[in-house]
C-alpha cells in the first residue's frame, strides 16, 4: 500500500484536491492522508468546500494562518515535518503555488521523500509574485510532476528539467475534472437575487488588495463596466479589510456586492454569467470551462493558451482598458474550441501514475 500525505490549505486547492482524492480512493494500492494547513480559515472559504465537494475530512489541521509569507511556511513546513515523521508517507502530495505548497515541499524533500506536484510547469514570469516564486521552488524539488497543458510541460524543458532525476506528466486540468464532476450540482446563491444577465467579478490577489491605488482602479474600471451591465462580486475576506480600511470610490448601484460563496454557488454564477472580470488564475480557467469571456485583472497570466486563443484579455489595473475589453466581449461572439486542459480525466491519470511509482 502506498501512503500519500496530501497538503492542501487554500481555497483552489480544494477544488482540485476533490476529484484526485476521489481518483485516489478508487485506484486499488492507495492510501490518502489529508494535511490542511488552515491557509483559508474563513467558513465560505475551506469548511465549506468538504462539505459541498465531499473531500475526505483532514486527519490533520494546522490552524496556521494571517501571518506574513515568511512566519506562515516557516510554522507550516516545521509543523508538516513534524506530521510525516509520524505519517512516514511515502509519497507527499502538494497543489498549486501557495504557501502550503512550498511548506509541504520543502518538509518532504528535506527528509527524501517524494513530492509529487499537480499543476506543476505554470510561470507567470513575474518574480513580485509570491505564487511565481512557490512555484518554481516547488517544481525544483519535485520527482513526479504534473502539467496541465503542453505550455507547462514546455516550460520544464526549457528549465531543463528532463536532465532532473524527476517524471513529467502531461495530465489535463484536475480543475476541469471538477467542473464536469459537479457542474450538475451547481445551485444558486442563497438569498441572492440575480438579473436575468450579469458580469461576474472577483478580486483577492495580493497585488491587487495591498496597493489602494490598484483596487481603487480596479473598482473604478468594474464600475464603468457595470453602465452596461450589472455586476455579481462575491467578496474576498482581504478585499472587503482593504476596501473598508481605506477610502475608495464607492460602487456603483449597479454591482451587487454578496458574500464570499462556495464552490457550487461559484458554478452556478460562472455557468450563469455572460463575461468573467477576474484576478485568480483559477477562475481564468473556469470561464473557459463554461465558454465565458474572461477580463484578467493583472499584467499577466499563467493560463497564456487561453490570451492566445482570444478567450482572455489582460488589462491590469486600467480603467479604459477595462471598459474597452467588456465592451468588446459583451458584443461579441467567441467560438470556444475544446481540448485546452484535457479530457476530463487528469485525476485518474495522476492516480494511475502514483500507482505505478
Amino acid at each position: 500500500m502506498i501512503k500519500i500525505v496530501t497538503i492542501a490549505g487554500a481555497r483552489p486547492q480544494f477544488i482540485k484536491a476533490a476529484p484526485v482524492s476521489r481518483a485516489i480512493a478508487q485506484q486499488e494500492g492507495l492510501q490518502e492522508v489529508l494535511i490542511h494547513t488552515g491557509q483559508h480559515f474563513d467558513q465560505n472559504m475551506s469548511e465549506v468546500f468538504f462539505d459541498q465537494m465531499e473531500i475526505p475530512r483532514p486527519r490533520h489541521f494546522l490552524n496556521i494562518h494571517s501571518l506574513s509569507h515568511g512566519a506562515m511556511t516557516g510554522r507550516m513546513l516545521e509543523a508538516a515535518e513534524s506530521i510525516m515523521i509520524s505519517e512516514k508517507p511515502d509519497i507527499v502530495m502538494v497543489y498549486g503555488d501557495t504557501n502550503s505548497t512550498l511548506a509541504g515541499a520543502l518538509a518532504a524533500a528535506k527528509m527524501n521523500v517524494p513530492v509529487a506536484h499537480v499543476e506543476a510547469g505554470l510561470r507567470s514570469h513575474n518574480m513580485e509574485m509570491p505564487e511565481e516564486i512557490n512555484r518554481i521552488l516547488t517544481d525544483r524539488i519535485s520527482r513526479i510532476l504534473f502539467c496541465p497543458t503542453e505550455a507547462a510541460v514546455n516550460n520544464l524543458s526549457r528549465e531543463g528539467f528532463r536532465d532532473y532525476p524527476c517524471k513529467i506528466h502531461l495530465t489535463g486540468d484536475v480543475m476541469y475534472d471538477a467542473s464536469i464532476l459537479f457542474e450538475g450540482k451547481a445551485r444558486k446563491p442563497a438569498n441572492v437575487r440575480l438579473p436575468l444577465s450579469f458580469v461576474l467579478a472577483t478580486i483577492h490577489r495580493e497585488a491587487n488588495t495591498k496597493n489602494p491605488a490598484r483596487l481603487a482602479s480596479i473598482i473604478n474600471g468594474i464600475n464603468r463596466v457595470a453602465e452596461k451591465k450589472p455586476v455579481i462580486f462575491p467578496i474576498h475576506p482581504r478585499t472587503y479589510k482593504v476596501i473598508n480600511g481605506n477610502d475608495l470610490p464607492p460602487f456603483s448601484r449597479n454591482i451587487k456586492v454578496i458574500e464570499p460563496v462556495g464552490y457550487l454557488e461559484m458554478l452556478y454564477l460562472l455557468k450563469n454569467s455572460r463575461l468573467v472580470m477576474t484576478d485568480s488564475g483559477g477562475v481564468q480557467k473556469e470561464a473557459y470551462f463554461f465558454k465565458k469571456p474572461c477580463i484578467t485583472l493583472r499584467e499577466e497570466t499563467e493560463w497564456t493558451e487561453l490570451v492566445d486563443a482570444g478567450y482572455n484579455k489582460l488589462c491590469g489595473t486600467d480603467p479604459d482598458r477595462i471598459h474597452a475589453a467588456a465592451l468588446e466581449f459583451l458584443t461579441g461572439t467567441l467560438d470556444f474550441k475544446e481540448g485546452l486542459y484535457g479530457k476530463g480525466n487528469a485525476s485518474a491519470m495522476i492516480a494511475k501514475a502514483l500507482s505505478d511509482s
